[in-house]
Formats: C-alpha cells, structure tokens, sequence
C-alpha cells in the first residue's frame, strides 16, 4: 500500500447509499472491468476477502450434484475442491506437481471421460508456488467440452497478462491486497453471461444469503437505482478506488511490463547467490517468486532476520513445500527497484551470517 491509498481511507465515512457514494460504486465497476479486461455487467467487489471470491463463484454455479473438474497443482486448487464438495457437488480432481503448470492434456483427457462434468475450476496464478497455468487454453479446452470456468486470479490480476473477454473466462475471481495494492477484505468478481444463465436458471436457491448474486447485483448494479442489501465496507472501497484509479493512470500494460522486468531484476541477483527457482521459467510468475532455500540456511531464523532487522517480510513455503521455499513476493506497489536491491542485500547479509 501507499500514501494515496492509505489517505483515501481516511476520508470521511459517508452512506453506503450516498449519492455520492453510488457514483464512486460505477467509477469503482468500471475500474475493475479495465482491468479484468472485460465488458461484463456482472463485474463488481464482494465486500470480503479473497476466500469469500471463491465462496461467490462456487456458492452461485455449483447445484448439489454438479461434476466440476477442479485442477490441482497447489493449496488453491485444493481449496477449490473443498468448495465443491461443501456445496454439494462432485469433484473429478485432475492432479499436477506443485511448481507446475497445470497439463492441458490431463484436463482435455478428463472432461472426455466425464462428458457430463459441468464446470472446469483451476488457479491461474498459484500463490503458494508461482506457478501460471496456460488460462487462455484452459478455457478453450472447457467450452469445446461443453464446460464453463472459475478461475482464480487473486494473485494475477494486475501484475500479468489476463484478459476476460478475450480468454472467454466465464466466472473469475481476485483479491485487493496482492498486484492492486490495497486494504485486504475486497475480492473483485466477474462473471459473462454464460455464468449468469446458469446462475439464473439454479434448480435450488443459491445456499449462501450473503452471496447470492441474483440478490447482490440488486445493489452493485447498473446505474444510480440502488436496493438495500448489506452494508459495504465504504473506507476500504475509498482505497480500491484509488488504486483502481492508480493502476490505469500507470497503464495496465505497464504494470504487466513493469512487474515482468523487476522479477529479471530479482532474478539476475539471486541465481548470483545461487539460488534456484522451484518454477520452470516459462510457466513461472514474475510478481510471486518461489525459490528453494539454500542448504544450511534455518528457513524461520532467516525470514525473522529480515523482517526485525530490515522490516522486510518473505513468505513462508505452504504445504508441500513447507520449510523447503522462500516465497518473494514483488506485487504492486511494493515491486520497486529499490525494494529489489534491498532484499538482494538483505538476503546476501543475513544468509553470510
């Protein structure tokens, strides 16, 4: 985050049905849809975190029977699996490594065998190992099988290449805290038509009041007409605006271009350390990097160092990779050159020590 966000924030608390209000709502939807890429109606914050951008996308799509073929290849495909389940549907896992892009031809050889599976859900950018997964070709791989699409773009969106429309996503979901750079507790939503018509045309009602699009859309739709349905998080939606506002004062281009150079930056320095990605180049992140940790290093003692003594944080490794990577994470604001040369330094004094 940055003195403008933060400074938004802290802007007087007005109604959450302000006229004034209602009009930062649209600039705020109109923000999201430039950056997603996309012209859909249904694109608009869910005033929850990440996790809760899930719980829409599978709340809403997924009815007590439905085959969703869900990817795994990380601890985010196996939470959507467990959103499958916990909504009643049937999950047909398709497996991958962890450091991996998940196998087009796993997934196309799954959806033949399950011609009734009805969704296809994946990670496009797995947070707990850097991995970016072919989006684009998914998708295809999904409509051709007749399947529509959730996919997860919390730690994506804004810091690389993703485009809605032209991908043909049906049903995406983000978060605030990761490339946009602002208040954790929003997750950025947008669903096509497609999604929507399944959505509308549900057996049962959606089993989540609170998420409920058919109610929600009620007050995060079109125009200044408004209706009543929870009271939004208003302050932290003052900080997603500006950092809406921020990014396509950048450019959205630019700040793929911009993570992409300052992850070679990272890069170059820490290979001079001889320090190894988990990730095959091609399919890795440039805002998430996952690196393995040098042999001999005490892994907590390492990242405790940095953030008392440098007030620099890394991430832990997740799962299996628990206690054997590094997660550097260069998103939004926070990927600057100079914070680059801090942590190259930072690293190479603490682990010399």
């Amino acid at each position: 985050m940055c003195i403008p966000n933060l400074s938004a924030m802290a802007r007087p608390t007005i109604g959450h049905l302000d006229p004034a209000f209602v009009g930062m709502m649209n600039e705020t939807k109109e923000g999201l849809k430039t950056i997603f890429k996309t012209e859909n109606e249904l694109t608009m914050p869910v005033s929850a975190p990440g996790s809760a951008g899930m719980e829409t996308c599978f709340a809403n799509l997924v009815e007590p029977g439905d085959k969703v073929v869900v990817c795994i290849n990380g601890v985010f495909g196996m939470r959507m699996q467990e959103n499958i389940t916990r909504f009643g549907g049937v999950a047909v896992v398709v497996e991958d490594d962890w450091g991996t892009a998940v196998s087009l031809d796993k997934v196309e050889q799954t959806l033949k065998d399950n011609a009734d599976a009805k969704i296809l859900a994946f990670v496009h950018a797995e947070t707990s190992t850097g991995a970016r997964s072919d989006a684009k070709a998914l998708c295809k791989i999904a409509h051709d099988n007749d399947c529509i699409t959730i996919v997860d773009a919390v730690t994506s969106l804004g810091g690389c290449e993703l485009r809605v429309d032209e991908w043909e996503i049906d049903a995406i979901y983000s978060g605030t805290q990761k490339c946009l750079s602002a208040m954790p507790g929003i997750s950025p939503v947008s669903f096509n038509e497609r999604a929507l018509t399944k959505v509308k045309n549900r057996k049962k009602p959606v089993t989540s009041w609170f998420l409920d699009l058919n109610l929600v859309m009620g007050y995060w739709g079109d125009g200044a007409q408004r209706t009543y349905h929870h009271t939004a998080p208003v302050n932290t939606l003052y900080g997603l605006h500006e950092s809406l506002v921020m990014m396509l004062e950048e450019g959205l281009e630019n700040s793929w271009t911009r993570h992409q150079k300052n992850h070679e930056l990272l890069k170059e320095g820490l290979e001079a350390m001889g320090i190894h990605f988990l990730v095959n180049e091609a399919d890795r992140l440039p805002q998430l990097n996952s690196v393995f940790i040098p042999e001999g290093a005490d892994d907590a003692k390492v990242r405790a160092t940095l953030l008392n003594d440098y007030n620099l944080e890394i991430g832990a490794g997740l799962g299996a990779y628990a206690g054997k990577v590094w997660r550097i994470g260069l998103m939004g604001h926070s990927s600057r050159k100079e914070n680059i040369t801090l942590c190259l330094a930072a690293l190479k004094d603490t682990l010399g020590k």
